[in-house]
Order: C-alpha cells, then sequence, then structure tokens
C-alpha cells in the first residue's frame, strides 16, 4: 500500500476515534445548556425546585423549565439537573439530577408549554425526538463504518474504505442535525416560556463536544473516501501500463 493512502487511512481513524470520544461524552453528560440564576432570585427558587421534585410534575416541561431558570439548572439530552436550595433539606445531594428515560423522550410538546388542554407543538415534538435520536444514530453509522474498514483490512483491500467514508460523512451530517435541533428547540422553548429577568442561559461544554465531533466526522470519511478512491485510480493507471 502506498505511504499516502496508508497516511490517510490512520489520520482517518484517529479522527473517527476522537470523534466517538466526543460524541459519546457529550451524549451522556448533561451541560449542553446552562441557566445562571443571579442570587436575587433565591427567593423564587425554593418554590420551583420543590414543585420539579415532585414525583408527579418533574417531567412536566413547564415544571422542569421553571427550574431550570430559577435554580441554575443544566439541561442535557439525557439528565435534568438543578442546584437544590439548602432550606430544602437537600444540598448534600446538589445538584440534583433527574434522568429522563427513553419513553419520556417522546412525551409530546404542547403549543402552551405545561397547559394538555392545547394542541400539540409538533415542530418541537420532533425537534426534542431527533436531538437525541440522531446522535445514537451517528455513533450506530460510525460502529458500522469501523467493521467494514476491518473487513477491508482482512481483505486487504481499500474499497470497503469508500463505504467507511459515505457512513461517516452521513454520521457527520447526523450529528450536525442533533445540534441544530437542540438549539432550535432550546430557542423555541424561550419564545414560549420567557426565562425571568437577570437569567442568563448559556451553551455547555457538552454542545461544544456535539459541535466538534461533526467536522471531526466529516474530515474522516472525506480521509476514507480519498484513500480508496485515489488508490482505486491509482491501480486502473498500473494496471493499464502494464498492458501497454
Amino acid at each position: 500500500m502506498d505511504n499516502r493512502f496508508a497516511t490517510a487511512l490512520v489520520i482517518g481513524s484517529v479522527l473517527s476515534l476522537m470523534s466517538v470520544i466526543y460524541l459519546s461524552t457529550s451524549v451522556g453528560t448533561v451541560s449542553w445548556y446552562h441557566y445562571i440564576t443571579p442570587s436575587t432570585l433565591s427567593n423564587l427558587s425554593e418554590g420551583a425546585a420543590n414543585e420539579f421534585l415532585n414525583e408527579d410534575n418533574k417531567f412536566d416541561e413547564k415544571t422542569y423549565t421553571d427550574a431550570l431558570s430559577r435554580c441554575n439548572g443544566s439541561l442535557g439530552l439525557w439528565q435534568v439537573c438543578i442546584d437544590v436550595p439548602e432550606s430544602l433539606g437537600l444540598h448534600k445531594d446538589s445538584p440534583h439530577c433527574v434522568l429522563l428515560s427513553f419513553s419520556d423522550q417522546f412525551l409530546h410538546k404542547y403549543q402552551d408549554p405545561g397547559n394538555h388542554n392545547t394542541d400539540v407543538d409538533l415542530i418541537r415534538t420532533y425537534l426534542w425526538r431527533c436531538q437525541f435520536l440522531l446522535p445514537l444514530v451517528a455513533l450506530g453509522l460510525i460502529f458500522f463504518g469501523a467493521l467494514v474498514g476491518f473487513a477491508g483490512c482482512v481483505c486487504r483491500s481499500l474499497y470497503p474504505a469508500l463505504g467507511t467514508g459515505a457512513l461517516h460523512l452521513l454520521a457527520g451530517v447526523c450529528t450536525l442535525g442533533s445540534v441544530l435541533c437542540f438549539s432550535s428547540g432550546v430557542q423555541m422553548l424561550q419564545e414560549r416560556l420567557p426565562v425571568p429577568p437577570g437569567v442568563r442561559g448559556e451553551y455547555g461544554w457538552s454542545f461544544c463536544l456535539a459541535c466538534v465531533s461533526s467536522p471531526l466526522q466529516v474530515m474522516a470519511g472525506a480521509l476514507f473516501l480519498w484513500a480508496s478512491r485515489a488508490s482505486r485510480r491509482e491501480y486502473s493507471l498500473m494496471k493499464a501500463y502494464r498492458v501497454a
């Protein structure tokens, strides 16, 4: 194998591994979006946290959004965390996190958040579902691409790298789609439930890891595609030369 192709495959594999680590870390952590609440709202945080800790209300969209904005909350793809006020006696467990089950992810979003008598907001509902499904699809594509690449190594052929590259490009698109769905969903939710004055929201490091993971997957896919197509073209030229 030409050194150029071997180098491209090695660099592509390293980029692919880095993207998997970044994406897996971002999916498993809660630092996608942070609400920074000033101390002047401490008198309101106790009531919001108390409602959030109620088992019947913690998965109500309005309840956990109010708790997030008033209790220095953090929102992730699979978790919701808030800082519980010490007055509630749970300060040792602060921050308090709630895991979202697979069925919780498929709950409907409503035009008026928290009011189940209003129409279902289909756009926000599917944005929420896509934001956690697309990263899983991306990881699956990368894993399947790795199997295809391993098969190519066993066969001592660069042709399967074409499929590996295409799968990595699709994974990059899925990861980018998840990032866009999340940011759009947050923006649309804040339009319906404006945050209290003085509360500041910002994207966290988990969101940034997902943003970095997408271009890494695209670059890895581009390298795999180049190695496969360039090696095939060179092989065809060498074969034509020998025939001549």
